[in-house]
């Protein structure tokens, strides 16, 4: 993993979804990882805002796996992306959960075809798109002195 590299580009990006499988209930270890590694952003700061690197970005997760958890990763991944300046929409995220054991994969699974799903992930999409193009010409104001 060539995190310098991704991080730039998070850096960059108007809109970061971060995507996890459900284990043992909760997220994975490489989401929880890259929430740790972006975590090390807090010192840096944004010259032009005062603000977190990822303040004004907009942020979404999508979630799959064959056992309950779904909204337990997605929250947790969401909160910690407010936390490091994020802006979470509503509906900002998807899931897809198949039957609890050792299973076939989504696609295997015929997931495309799940109505809740393809659903929820329009919703996700439009919402996504509406606020970083919002937040993009109206960026939220900040009390804090520029660095």
């Amino acid at each position: 993993m060539n995190a310098p590299l991704y991080l730039k580009k998070i850096k960059t990006c108007d809109i970061l979804i971060i995507g996890s499988p459900i284990w043992f209930g909760t997220l994975s270890s490489v989401a929880k990882m890259v929430i740790e590694r972006l975590d090390g952003t807090y010192m840096e700061g944004n010259p032009e805002t005062g603000q977190y690197p990822l303040y004004g970005k907009v942020a979404g997760v999508i979630v799959t796996g064959n056992e309950d958890g779904a909204q337990n990763v997605g929250s947790r991944i969401l909160f910690s992306l407010t936390h490091l300046g994020c802006t979470v929409p509503p509906n900002a995220d998807c899931y897809w959960v198949g039957d609890a054991g050792p299973g076939p994969s989504y696609i295997e699974a015929g997931g495309e075809r799940h109505l809740y799903t393809n659903r929820t992930v329009r919703y996700m999409v439009h919402n996504l798109v509406y606020f970083a193009k919002l937040l993009k010409e109206n960026p939220i104001p900040t009390n804090l002195k520029k660095a």
